[in-house]
Order: C-alpha cells, then structure tokens, then sequence
C-alpha cells in the first residue's frame, strides 16, 4: 500500500500513511503466472512485461488513482502506454484504487485487483477490494467490487496466488485484526466473485503491509513485505495460513515499501523493487541469484526506469504478441526524459527557463518531458521541443543551454539542432553534438548543461545520456 510522503517543505503537507500507523509494514504483492504452483494450459511463452501501478506525485501534480500500465521487454525499463494516463478508473466505493495487482489466472486470462481508495485518506475503511476481469489488458469487464470481511478496518494492497493444494486462488491483502495491528489476511476463491470467510495468513506479531508471494521456488514459498521502512521476507513449504517464518535481510532504500519480486526471464536473476514514499514515488530495485539466501544488492539506477511518477507497482510476464498488442491498443509515449550517465537518479528538465538535470522526482513533472523532433536547421538531427512551453526549445546561447520562444530565425534554429551520438561513456546510450559547434556536446557542470568540448573520461560522463519515458 504505497503512501505519501512525511509533510517536508519539499514535498507538501499530505499526510503519510506511516506516521497514521505509527511504525507499519507491509501487504503480499504479485506472484507471476510462471511462478504459480499447477500447469497453466497452453500460451505464448513469456518474454516480456506489464507493470501496473496509480501515480502521485511530490505535490500531487500528478494524482491520479486510476489503473496505469507500462511494457517492457527487461522488466528494467518501462515504457507507460496511454500516454501515462489510465487505461481504467473505479466507479464504486471511493471512486479510485490504490495498490494495483495484476495475475495470470489459471485459464490464462487476467484478473485485476487493487485497494478500494482514492487518495491518502489513511483512515477511510473499506471491506471491499475493486475487481476486474481481462482477456488481455486491453479490454476490462466485470468490474465489481469483492467484500472480504466484516471488520471495521480497511483491505489493502489485495494480492492473489494459485493454491494447487486447494484448487483455489488465495486473496491476500492487510487488515488489523483483533491483534490490533495490520496482518496478512487471506480468503480463498475460484472465481473473483465469492470468497471463503476470512483467516490470518501471517502475522508475525507486529505491524505489517505491502508483501509479494513467489509461490513455488525450488520448493519453498517466498513473502516479501514491509516491515517499518524496510522490506523483508518470511518462507515457508507449504502454503498454508500460519506456516511462514520471516528469514531474510532487510533491504531499504529511506522509507521503502510495497516489494516486488520478478524473476528475469532470461537468467536465474530475482529483482525486487519497493517504492518509497520519503520521497514519494522513487522506485529502487535490488538483485540476487538465490531467494533461499535472504540478501539483496542494490542495483545502479542506470539499469532501470521506472514509469513516471508511478507508485506500488505490479509486474506480471507476458508474451511478446501481448505486449505488441498492449501498445497497439494503447499507444506509446509521444514525449521522452532524458537521464544522466553519471547521476542516474538525476533527468534533464527546465527549471527558470535554464537547462538542468535534478533529482527525480520533482514538480511542474512536464519539465522534464521533451518531444524529440527533426533539427530545426537540419532534419537529420534533433531538436528537443518542451511538452509544457511547446513553443520553447533547448538551445544554447554562450554555451549555455535554456528554453527558450522560436523566433523563427536561422540563428536559432542553429542553436536549437543536435545530431545524436553514440554516447562518448557508454555506447549505448547516447550523446548530442552540437549543429553550429560540431566540436562541443551537451553535458552538464554542477547540474546545468551547456555545451563544451568533450576529452574527459569526467566530461564524457557528464555528455552521456538515456532517452527513455
């Protein structure tokens, strides 16, 4: 259950759900369809991902409490599809979601689960999670929601998982109980419409929300979730309710939670993302070989992206036909971020009209959003085009680079075009030299950019760059 942030002069007064709980922790997130325990009948092979996720952002510019997804084909970078708008939007109980999941069923279709609440209202109480059907994340039938308990407390972050053993799919999502403190809850189902009565599935003896399962490793059961700020895991052999025994190494990055356990598709690497709220909405991520040891290391943040401004994330395989037709149906991003080589947590933005990169994440958000089009002055290079001042665009003016009004004129048009480069630090990423002063390249000193020649390992760094969303 992702929250807000502490109030901060930085980042509003929205109250966080940590300081409403006092020291809480964490609710089961997603098990993927590869994971699941029992054959799953025939389909493509899995070779790609969609995330699911809601989206805030530090001064809630950007709230919107509707179900938004990405693709990807690493499960590192994202691509948010319909513009990172919502692709669907709850119409009972609070009227919004948090804490989307989203699993493969058995008979290969989706179901959609999230937390009935709109906003950060902490002490809202619902006993109903929304649900939604799916044949394919494109179309979303059956919307309902599904009542789980009669308790006077809330339902969130609502996870499901296939029990062979039952021949039922659990639910599990974070209520507090007559222990007095946030569990893991579970009620069993076959069909999303009617549930079994409810039963404590793991309590540790404190407060606790946000878990993920991976139901099936090697002949163990893994549940990840949030302990205070940190995220941890328990196990267990069976998959019944009581039988899981916390084991692992915290893994925190600041106010860390809702964990998200993928594993790759291509390797025996596991990931696991938390989501922080200190500040709110940075996603990290960390790796292992072997879920059994219970220890994680950090990943560089050059390796992933995360959808802008998204929060409390689900990660479920699919094929590659779906994810082409994910992004027919929906469409693909019509702007770019650019992110820094050498401070990766850092995306070039215009702030004051002057030409930056800072610290993800930040408001007015659309500075940081650019549309790549053809060179002003020659249409094999590239212009970058504000998204939020259309009509302004990145160019330099005594090195310096700032957004600045069109004026139509060749000088500026000059100033404003860039041939994409292989980037000087890393081939793969990129590097913009400049049209009128072919000897020098877009970099950044003391996080302004400016152009200047480029001979440093320093300054290659500073030049290099990901175009990503």
């Amino acid at each position: 259950m992702s929250a807000s942030p502490s109030p901060s002069p930085s980042t509003g007064s929205h109250p966080s759900r940590r300081l409403f709980l006092g020291m809480a922790a964490t609710v089961p997130l997603a098990v993927t369809g590869t994971l699941s325990v029992g054959a799953l009948p025939a389909y493509a092979a899995d070779s790609a991902y969609v995330m699911g996720y809601f989206t805030e952002s530090t001064t809630m510019l950007e709230a919107n409490y509707g179900l938004h997804l990405a693709v990807s084909t690493d499960g590192l970078r994202w691509m948010p599809l319909n513009q990172n708008n919502p692709v669907v939007t709850p119409t009972a109980g609070a009227g919004g979601l948090r804490d989307p999941f989203i699993m493969r069923k058995q008979d290969g279709t989706f179901v959609v689960l999230a937390t009935d609440l709109k906003g950060t209202d902490w002490n809202y109480n619902s006993q109903y999670i929304h649900v939604w059907d799916s044949a394919d994340l494109r179309t979303f039938t059956g919307y309902r929601r599904l009542k789980l308990h009669d308790m006077v407390t809330h339902s969130w972050a609502p996870e499901a998982f296939w029990d062979a053993g039952r021949g039922q799919y659990g639910i599990i999502y974070s209520s507090v109980n007559s222990s007095g403190h946030n569990v893991i809850m579970v009620n069993y189902t076959t069909d999303f419409r009617t549930v079994t009565s409810p039963q404590v599935f793991f309590d540790p003896g404190y407060d606790i929300i946000d878990g993920d399962l991976a139901v099936g490793v090697n002949g163990v059961n893994y549940l990840y979730y949030k302990k205070d700020q940190t995220l941890v895991g328990a196990r267990s052999t069976t998959l019944a309710p009581g039988s899981f025994t916390p084991f692992s190494t915290p893994a925190s990055h600041g106010g860390t939670e809702a964990p998200t356990l993928v594993k790759s598709l291509t390797s025996s690497t596991w990931y696991l993302w938390g989501d922080t709220y200190t500040p709110n909405g940075v996603f990290y991520a960390w790796q292992s070989n072997d879920l059994a040891a219970g220890t994680w290391t950090a990943l560089d943040q050059r390796a992933y992206t995360q959808p802008l401004n998204s929060k409390h994330c689900t990660i479920e395989a699919i094929s590659t036909t779906e994810y082409n037709n994910l992004v027919s149906k929906w469409g693909s991003p019509a702007w770019n971020r650019l992110k820094s080589y050498n401070f990766p947590a850092r995306y070039v933005r215009h702030a004051n009209s002057v030409g930056r990169i800072d610290a993800y994440p930040f408001d007015p958000y659309p500075d940081s959003q650019w549309k790549l089009v053809p060179g002003l002055a020659d249409s094999a290079g590239v212009s970058f085009q504000s998204v939020n001042y259309p009509t302004r665009y990145l160019r330099h003016y005594s090195y310096n680079l700032r957004l600045d009004e069109n004026d139509g004129t060749s000088t500026f048009a000059a100033d404003a075009t860039f041939y994409k480069t292989a980037g000087l630090a890393d081939a793969s990423w990129s590097s913009f030299r400049s049209y009128n002063f072919p000897t020098r390249y877009i970099r950044h000193a003391d996080y302004v950019l400016r152009i200047d020649p480029i001979s440093t390992t320093t300054e290659k760094a500073d030049a290099t760059f990901s175009i990503g969303y």
